[in-house]
């Protein structure tokens, strides 16, 4: 997909997304190859210039200072649940703390293959849990890009089931909200960071011992009545538009406030690129932080 509205400098992103754009995501064979490699590596700490901590006996990255910040963020990253939290998630982090007023906590949760969407709940429990008895951490914003931003929303549906506070508000970018990817018609060709054939394998090692359209994998087959307000970013050009358009539409149907921001001509999680429409995305995000 083209689109002349598209700045100058989307573009070359673009161009050097495509030009790199993993090789698993459009073979099976190399997806399952990826995922045993996986399996046979040992675990490695992080790697960051910035320095992690313990909440609660969890591994996190902090931005901002929690007894002056009028926010609290708890931002769940992406990365197809088999990549670690990286520098473009933490600089972002750092960028909303610095300018939205804000105590960001990013924490590092278990990854597939190795582990699955079931333990991944019970550590993001304890945290929020902390989180919410904590009187320093005010307005609780829980936030995420592309499989985080999904799992983001799976996990306020579940605090429904234990009788947990849902956040103040939901906020996602390119969120993975169906990860069966059950659609025939996804523009694979086109879309510069994604592919149906290696998600679809990836999001069946996450998924565990649970199937791939259960809500606590894929947001898009859950109960939305009573959750928090959400704000959705996503670009037109990217694979999960259509599931994006679709779950915004199911929040609005079950009473749910949703705005749903669009990208035109844009690519998978593009509000975190250094591109001109980000800061545009970024202008709608702080509406949110008044």
């Amino acid at each position: 997909m083209t689109n002349d509205k598209k700045s100058f400098i989307a573009k070359i992103a673009e161009s050097i997304l495509k030009s790199t754009k993993a090789d698993y995501m459009g073979s099976l064979e190399l997806s399952k190859e990826l995922l045993d490699n996986r399996l046979k590596q040992e675990d490695k700490p992080v790697k960051s210039f910035f320095k992690s901590s313990k909440i609660d006996g969890v591994e996190v990255f902090t931005f901002g200072n929690k007894e002056k910040s009028k926010n609290t963020i708890v931002y769940i990253h992406g990365g197809a649940f088999i990549n670690e939290i990286n520098y473009q998630h933490q600089l972002y982090c750092l960028l909303m703390a610095k300018r939205l007023d804000a105590y960001v906590i990013a924490p590092v949760y278990p990854l597939a293959p190795k582990h699955s969407a079931i333990e991944t709940f019970d550590l993001i429990e304890r945290l929020y849990k902390s989180l919410i008895e904590d009187e320093n951490c005010n307005n609780l914003y829980l936030m995420g890009d592309s499989a985080g931003g999904g799992f983001a929303l799976s996990f306020c549906q579940y605090l429904k089931t234990i009788n947990l506070p849902q956040p103040k508000e939901i906020i996602t970018f390119s969120p993975w909200v169906d990860v069966s990817m059950p659609r025939n018609d996804y523009d694979n060709e086109n879309d510069p960071i994604l592919g149906e054939i290696g998600l679809r394998e990836v999001g069946k090692s996450w998924a565990g011992d649970l199937d791939t359209k259960d809500y606590r994998v894929s947001p898009i087959y859950g109960d939305n009545e009573g959750l928090a307000k959400n704000l959705i970013f996503v670009g037109d050009a990217e694979i999960f538009y259509q599931d994006v358009l679709k779950f915004h539409n199911n929040l609005q149907e079950s009473g749910v406030e949703s705005r749903l921001v669009v990208g035109e001509g844009m690519f998978h999680i593009y509000p975190l690129f250094p591109v001109p429409e980000a800061w545009t995305a970024f202008k709608e995000l702080k509406k949110e932080f008044k």
